[in-house]
């Protein structure tokens, strides 16, 4: 499997996503479909796995580590979205506040019981690669480490086990901004233009890489919001502002981690720019 066919199943969750707008409206009919399209992308991407293989172990691993479990978080979320919006009593009112207020409840006790106090999502939120063989390569599931009984019926031949456990990460988050969004009166999916100011003259000119590490590196500082904001909601707001699509934005981050060079190439840019602008201005 070569990084063109990573590349290609990547732009095919992009292009799916630009369709959507996850109105109210809209949102179950949206969520079915991208549902449907994923699940889809991911039998074909299984079929490709057992067809093509990988070149080497580091392939492997990448592919289990970053590009599965995007493909697969994503179908868990909009498969969330799709149950939770097909149960929702009403659209509006207090019935509407409570039963998503109970949803954030569920969600926040679900992500506490199996995530945060985990070594496994330290391992992930803390960036390490030093274990990467162990949670990434196949073959190396191990049914007495206390695993969920679903583990005896994951293929193993497409599954370490732990990149379903990073998929439930990427999907619990989306599902999370998706809630608090639904209970925010200036809900962002609803109209996106309704929030800021539309100035037509005003546009991102340099590459989406670029803005994608502005974006991370405003999210690491907790620049925003006393650090508040999610990941997702900072890029839906960059994009309105500056009149942009950025698409899978966390894998092109995760690039980022690994290109050859400066892993801050555009901050770095940043930096000599404006120190020359002041030596000029002095």
């Amino acid at each position: 499997m070569t990084k063109s066919i990573y590349d290609t199943i990547v732009k095919r969750i992009e292009i799916q996503e630009c369709k959507i707008t996850l109105t109210k409206e809209k949102v179950i009919k949206e969520a079915y479909q991208m549902a449907t399209s994923l699940r889809e992308l991911l039998n074909e991407t299984k079929k490709l796995v057992s067809d093509k293989g990988f070149i080497d172990k580091d392939q492997e691993i990448n592919f289990f580590k970053y590009v599965k479990p995007q493909l697969l978080g994503k179908l868990i979320y909009y498969n969330k979205v799709y149950r939770i919006e097909t149960s929702c009593p009403t659209k509006a009112g207090e019935l509407y506040k409570i039963y998503f207020e109970n949803e954030l409840e569920k969600l926040n006790k679900e992500f506490q019981e199996h995530f945060v106090d985990s070594d496994f999502y330290r391992y992930i939120k803390s960036d390490r690669k030093d274990l990467d063989k162990k949670y990434f390569a196949l073959g190396n599931i191990d049914i007495i480490e206390g695993l969920n009984s679903f583990v005896f019926e994951i293929d193993p031949n497409f599954s370490t086990y732990y990149d379903y456990k990073v998929a439930h990460i990427i999907a619990d988050e989306l599902l999370y901004t998706y809630i608090r969004n639904r209970l925010s009166p200036d809900n962002e999916y609803d109209s996106p233009s309704l929030t800021y100011t539309n100035y037509d003259d005003m546009f991102w000119t340099d590459s989406k890489n670029a803005l994608i590490e502005l974006i991370y590196a405003l999210y690491a500082a907790r620049s925003l919001s006393n650090g508040r904001l999610a990941i997702s909601k900072i890029s839906t707001i960059i994009e309105t502002l500056f009149q942009i699509e950025l698409g899978d934005f966390h894998h092109a981050f995760h690039r980022m981690k690994v290109r050859s060079g400066s892993k801050t190439a555009f901050l770095d840019h940043l930096k000599v720019s404006l120190e020359e602008y002041m030596s000029r201005n002095l």
